[in-house]
């Protein structure tokens, strides 16, 4: 991987954008809730569910540890996989009261790496959950990787997006400062630019910021 202009890119994203002010929570554990239910599926159908389970004052450790299994599938039916996602939502919140008297702060108040280790050891947490987990639960510094931060980096030619996680999540740890803000702000970026312009299929080039800094949108012409 080369040494990347990253704040350049940063830099243009912000200026097209704006802030973005990810993530959409209203609570730490809440953004634990989304960060799971949000894997395989689009944000659109997380916010279904989430709504569903703000009606039934279901978005604590406690409630989520006191409801019936087939009644928490049924509320969070519309992020899909709901067997699977409700076995590690109450998963999640089991270890909390196990080891650490149900409180997430307490998690999250570890060292970055602890933390993350620990996070990393639970069934259904990945690299990317766990890492969304730890700076927008924790504000913690810990980059978020995912498929935009792939295809968005892989064309603009600084980092090969077939690479394995912790290897982009280390590229960037090594090359930006260390504040959750700046990760919060870009990784927001990110996603925003891929959703509306670097999209997987007919990519919208011609409107991108970065279009003179990526080889991609210039081999389109």
């Amino acid at each position: 991987m080369s040494s990347a202009p990253l704040s350049p890119v940063f830099d243009r994203l912000l200026a097209h954008f704006g802030p973005l002010h990810w993530w959409p929570a209203e609570s730490p554990f809440e953004v634990v809730i989304g960060a799971i239910l949000t894997q395989n599926t689009a944000w659109t159908n997380v916010e279904k569910a989430i709504a569903n389970l703000r009606r039934e004052e279901a978005l604590t450790p406690e409630a989520l540890r006191a409801a019936p299994r087939e009644q928490l599938e049924a509320w969070i039916r519309p992020a899909g996989f709901f067997r699977q996602k409700a076995e590690r939502l109450q998963l999640f919140v089991d270890y909390l009261f196990d080891h650490h008297d149900g409180d997430l702060g307490r998690l999250l108040a570890a060292p970055l790496p602890e933390a993350r280790r620990e996070l990393l050891a639970l069934k259904g947490v990945g690299p990317e959950t766990a890492d969304s987990i730890l700076l927008y639960a924790g504000g913690l510094p810990s980059f978020v990787v995912d498929a935009y931060t792939r295809r968005l980096f892989g064309r603009l030619g600084l980092l090969d997006p077939t690479a394995p996680y912790e290897s982009i999540r280390t590229f960037f740890m090594e090359r930006l400062p260390a504040d959750p803000d700046l990760f919060n702000e870009y990784h927001a970026l990110i996603v925003e630019q891929c959703k509306q312009l670097c999209r997987k299929r007919r990519p919208r080039c011609a409107d991108c910021p970065l279009q003179e800094l990526c080889p991609f949108a210039n081999s389109q012409h």
